[in-house]
């Protein structure tokens, strides 16, 4: 972790990741900090791509997209004599709109996705009409979901426990 961040700005992390809509009054509140002094840290967060976005997170059950899948993918390196790279065959993988998540791995797979569609018909589809056709793609195994307990992008920070009880 960035050494230069302090106990405030922590906190002010901690904040954002339960409720980006909060308004730089209400962070200051929080932190007993000025205005001027969140505006500032939140912008030198920004700029050193500490915050990468702010996204709104939705329900993917409400709007038709209830299958989650995790498929596991192993690689051929080489297509004939040419060598294929894993990390333009995982951003490739990318840029399909169902995979939500595409990870290099270790172990007896290359690559782990994570996949979010309407049924596991689409998912089914998904996977032998476009990532089985991704040259290098030898072999795929999916994990179909059958419930979550726990899906989030939080990041606990090591804040104190004073703080931490303040801002919560």
């Amino acid at each position: 972790m960035d050494s230069k961040l302090d106990e405030k700005d922590l906190a002010i992390l901690t904040l954002l990741q339960k409720n980006c809509r909060m308004t730089a009054r209400e962070f200051a509140q929080k932190i007993d900090s000025p205005i001027t002094t969140v505006f500032a840290k939140m912008k030198r967060m920004e700029q050193q791509k500490i915050i990468k976005e702010y996204k709104a997170i939705l329900d993917p059950k409400k709007l038709n997209f209830g299958a989650t899948a995790f498929i596991l993918a192993s690689f051929s390196y080489r297509d004939g004599e040419a060598p294929l790279s894993q990390r333009v065959i995982a951003e490739h993988i990318a840029k399909f709109p169902e995979v939500q998540e595409v990870h290099i791995i270790s172990g007896d797979w290359d690559i782990l996705i994570k996949v979010k569609e309407k049924d596991v018909d689409a998912i089914g589809k998904f996977v032998i009409d476009k990532l089985r056709t991704v040259k290098g793609v030898e072999k795929t195994l999916t994990c179909m979901v059958f419930d979550t307990t726990k899906e989030t992008t939080e990041i606990t920070l090591p804040l104190n426990k004073q703080l931490l009880r303040k801002i919560q």
